[in-house]
């Protein structure tokens, strides 16, 4: 029956090309969820830090950084990673300071003190960090702008 005109079998090979249209389209969605939840990740209290030329100091990856801050008001937060807290008295800024140390033998203390607060404010707050256990203090500051 072959020679009798009828065309051979044609067989399929297999497609070699992937289709990539569901992954772009994956991809676009979690772009979308990305930039619309990236705003609300960045939380803090407002500080106009002062200006200065040091250089960036280098801190360690292991060890997780506790932040006290103090704003234009005078009142003070501690921020533990991605957690903040509430205005909080000097008295109690020390008291979180002896908890976290103690369940954490290296904590890197950093100071971030509002531009406009008097230097007497961020001075009583280093000598009750210092007076509750913590062994280096560093200052953040951010650098100058070049406005003209």
């Amino acid at each position: 029956m072959k020679g009798m005109g009828m065309m051979p079998e044609q067989r399929r090979k297999p497609m070699s090309e992937i289709n990539v249209v569901p992954y772009i389209d994956v991809m676009l969605v979690l772009l979308i969820i990305f930039m619309v939840t990236a705003p609300m990740l960045t939380q803090g209290v407002k500080v106009d830090l002062p200006e200065t030329t040091a250089d960036p100091i280098q801190a360690d990856k292991d060890v997780e950084s506790v932040i006290v801050s103090v704003d234009a008001n005078g009142a003070y937060y501690v921020e533990v990673g991605d957690k903040g807290s509430d205005p909080m008295s000097l008295a109690e800024v020390r008291e979180q300071i002896v908890k976290i140390l103690s369940q954490r033998s290296s904590s890197e203390i950093l100071v971030r003190g509002d531009e406009y607060v008097d230097y007497g404010t961020v001075v009583r707050l280093m000598a009750e960090l210092q007076g509750a256990g913590a062994s280096s203090i560093g200052l953040i500051t951010e650098s100058p702008r070049d406005d003209k």
